[in-house]
């Protein structure tokens, strides 16, 4: 499943070891890669935050590294594809089961779907390969494309 997966991220999309002091600023940093490689509409930003402030996406997983999973609504996706940060230092999301309680992540997938019906494949797959503690600390390593290709396929 991961396999497929990666076929879904542009790997224009990932980027490694970023540097954010928020999740806004993670957000538009992967919003622009899927902008640029013609996936997402100039909504699509503005739309993921007013999104992940009305029903925040962060995932906590009881290990080292929890994610998050933002996304909007299909009207501001051109065509569907997922972006990918791993983060130097974990920065704090809503939780999605308790919005009062932050998350620190450090992994998260930007997905971008034009069509609400894959949205649960996508999460799905996305759901399998972070249930894998090898997969996720992969990431978190990783420091290539490369790298990032090797652990998802």
């Amino acid at each position: 499943m991961t396999q497929r997966l990666f076929t879904q991220i542009d790997p224009g999309a990932i980027v490694l070891g970023v540097e954010a002091g928020d999740r806004e600023t993670v957000i538009r940093l992967l919003a622009d890669r899927l902008l640029s490689g013609g996936y997402v509409k100039d909504s699509f930003a503005d739309a993921v935050i007013a999104r992940e402030a009305a029903m925040p996406t962060g995932l906590p997983l009881g290990r080292a590294v929890n994610v998050a999973v933002p996304h909007t609504d299909p009207e501001h996706v051109l065509k569907p594809g997922i972006a990918l940060a791993t983060l130097a230092t974990p920065v704090a999301f809503a939780n999605m089961e308790d919005p009062d309680e932050a998350v620190e992540v450090g992994l998260v997938f930007l997905m971008a779907l034009n069509d609400k019906d894959r949205q649960i494949e996508m999460l799905q797959q996305i759901m399998a390969t972070i249930q894998d503690e090898a997969a996720v600390m992969g990431l978190m390593q990783a420091a290539s494309l490369d790298d990032v290709a090797a652990i998802l396929k």
